[in-house]
């Protein structure tokens, strides 16, 4: 039986390139995105033609919770996921009393209440199969915190937690819950940073380079691949940097 693989933040970088490790593993897909549905549709059919699977895609906004929720169990229906991978995030940079109500309910909504989404409806599935996956998205900023990025930071903490707290919660039912914290990712949500800025980032990071979209993405498959025994763990993927 193939495994289903259900990706947030399909259509951004790690998201894409995640879909591609597991397309190459012949699992099927079912991929969300925000905004750029129709480029992950096309990325779909690449992926569907080319290995074989099948592939779905879906346009989830998750700046709304309850909304979110209700359209992923429109779009997913009796499917049961195997594999979860929480990756929908967006960043601010600024200083913390410049941000307004909105835009950090937005990033709390995209970042935090998204993984709250996706993991309640399909956890039921999980505990009826006995087995699961879930494998989220965060930062080295949710370990350790970063100036002017202070939402971000709260909420990729949040996801820590939110990870350690689940893992414990469905070990009992067979259902590993992890987390990825990649460092610095050469991604385009990192495209504001100067060259000088990078090149002072990468004084500091002992293996000298920012990792790529797709060491972070072969980082989430081999988490995927781990015993079940292995959950509740905060996995950082920064060259050294923390």
């Amino acid at each position: 039986m193939r495994k289903n693989v259900l990706i947030t933040g399909a259509s951004g970088a790690i998201g894409s390139a995640a879909a591609l490790e597991f397309a190459k593993a012949g699992c099927n897909l079912f991929l969300v995105c925000n905004s750029r549905i129709n480029e992950l549709d096309e990325f779909a059919d690449r992926l569907s033609s080319g290995y074989n699977i099948e592939v779905f895609t879906a346009s989830v906004d998750f700046s709304d919770t309850a909304k979110s929720k209700d359209a992923l169990e429109d779009f997913l229906g009796e499917t049961t996921i195997d594999i979860l991978i929480n990756n929908a995030g967006i960043s601010y940079v600024g200083l913390f009393q410049d941000m307004s109500p909105s835009v950090w309910n937005n990033i709390v909504n995209i970042n935090l209440n998204s993984v709250y989404s996706t993991s309640s409806v399909v956890i039921p599935g999980m505990i009826g199969k006995q087995s699961g996956k879930i494998i989220n998205v965060s930062s080295v900023w949710g370990n350790v915190g970063a100036s002017c990025e202070v939402a971000y930071s709260a909420t990729k903490g949040g996801v820590n937690a939110f990870t350690k707290a689940l893992a414990k919660e469905l070990a009992i039912s067979g259902i590993s819950v992890n987390a990825i914290s990649p460092g610095l990712v050469d991604t385009p949500m990192n495209s504001h940073l100067s060259d000088d800025e990078l090149n002072a980032l990468f004084e500091q990071i002992p293996m000298g380079r920012a990792a790529s979209a797709t060491e972070i993405a072969q980082c989430i498959k081999k988490l995927s691949e781990m015993p079940s025994y292995v959950t509740g763990q905060i996995i950082t993927a920064d060259g050294g940097w923390t």
